[in-house]
């Protein structure tokens, strides 16, 4: 067999290599890929991103059936054409899509379905949203209405900032049609979970949980980027908050969506804040699996993920059960020089150690040209080390990285933090 991950990022080197692992497989392709996946004899780059020549290359190439993996094809409509074509796809259509490419959709859903969720409003004029925040005080959050790749999302700890993000998307246009609009929420506090399933139309398949570090720098400083690491599992999600979390958001977005003629299929992500009482909320969903929560939960996935893929595709998620690495899996984002603003490309990547039973890296903004790594993104590489204990894995993932060197590289110290602090870990 042959399949398709479509997406350049280190989640979809981690899917392609997970996939990669089934003796039923022969090649993976990758559109486009990145300097990792084409350093992999089992994966092979493919330099298309539009989605009909993409169902054209499928259709040549007799790929049994292609995994999406960025929120951009998604929301494009890549499953409406595939599955017009008759063509063997997993994610969500560009109708169900619409959980993350619009705010404001996601969140008159979830009011529309009693989801818990923070109180909110939508604006797309510039001094009713100013007088919205002036009403409602700070701390607050400002939201892009459309998809701004991680970068869509402003936590106001002052007036003066929630009226510049305000300002910035609405008045400047900063994020272009994204930020046309913006959804204003309250602020939220607790602890983050990523919470991430896949669902088939009806069935849903829940997998590991994982936490992921969305500030630039150490003790969550400095700006919002598009993840700084994660782990996974996240020892705030117990088996009774799993249970609650399936009873009170997965399953009734799931059958929500399903009532009003939208049937759901993907990976779904609710990205969730739980508070000090251990009420769980709904910040945001998410229609694909998480950047860089994947990379942990792919590492800790045992088995054969295209049988897994292969039944939610066919609807029959009900018949498989996940196995999972009783290790921790705790993944370290290495950035460019400049990420998030500006990163800077071009800088040579040396000393990436081999793959070993605790340790992998995975590329994101890699390329791989005349056989000379260099950085072509903010987020370059995601190094994930596995061990019995996160400070266990903290080491084994921060010893690899010693050996990694690129200019500019930069890199929080602290992932896993939290779970850290617990008893036993």
């Amino acid at each position: 067999m042959k399949l398709l991950v479509v997406g350049s990022g280190g989640r979809e080197h981690a899917l392609a290599w997970k996939l990669a692992q089934s003796p039923r497989i022969q090649l993976v392709y990758v559109a486009p890929g990145n300097g990792g996946t084409a350093q992999d004899d089992r994966l092979r780059n493919v330099g298309i991103t539009d989605p009909n020549a993409l169902a054209d290359f499928v259709e040549q190439e007799q790929i049994a059936f292609t995994l999406v993996g960025p929120e951009q094809p998604l929301a494009a409509g890549i499953v409406n054409i595939f599955r017009a074509r008759g063509l063997k796809i997993f994610g969500p259509t560009r109708e169900a899509a619409q959980l993350e490419s619009s705010k404001d959709f996601a969140k008159a859903f979830m009011k529309r379905h009693a989801i818990p969720t923070a109180e909110y409003e939508t604006f797309s004029d510039v001094a009713a949203a100013h007088a919205y925040i002036d009403a409602k005080g700070a701390p607050i959050v400002i939201k892009a209405d459309g998809l701004a790749a991680g970068k869509g999302v402003v936590v106001a700890q002052t007036l003066e900032e929630a009226h510049a993000a305000v300002d910035m998307m609405l008045s400047d246009n900063k994020l272009g049609d994204a930020g046309a609009r913006v959804v204003i929420e309250e602020f939220l506090a607790g602890e983050e979970a990523s919470f991430i399933v896949m669902v088939d139309g009806k069935h849903v398949l829940p997998l590991a949980s994982s936490q992921d570090h969305k500030r630039l720098l150490d003790g969550d400083q400095g700006p919002n980027t598009g993840g700084m690491g994660a782990y996974s599992p996240a020892p705030i999600v117990t088996p009774q908050m799993h249970a609650r979390v399936m009873r009170e958001i997965i399953l009734p977005t799931v059958r929500g969506m399903e009532q009003e003629g939208i049937r759901f299929t993907g990976f779904l992500y609710a990205g969730l804040m739980i508070d000090a009482q251990g009420n769980p909320k709904t910040l945001e969903f998410n229609c694909r699996m998480g950047d860089p929560e994947t990379q942990p939960i792919m590492a800790r996935l045992k088995g054969d993920f295209s049988k897994v893929v292969e039944a939610a595709i066919a609807g029959t998620l009900d018949t498989v059960e996940l196995e999972w690495d009783r290790r921790t899996a705790l993944g370290v984002v290495l950035a460019a020089h400049h990420y998030p603003d500006a990163p800077r490309k071009g800088d040579f990547i040396s000393g990436i150690p081999p793959e070993t039973a605790d340790a992998i890296t995975f590329h994101a903004g890699t390329t791989l040209a005349d056989g000379k790594l260099t950085t072509s993104g903010g987020r370059v590489l995601c190094v994930v080390g596995l061990a019995d204990s996160v400070r266990s894995a903290q080491s084994v993932a921060y010893e690899a990285i010693n050996h990694i060197s690129f200019d500019g590289m930069q890199y929080r110290r602290d992932i896993g933090y939290r779970a850290a602090s617990r008893k036993h870990s």
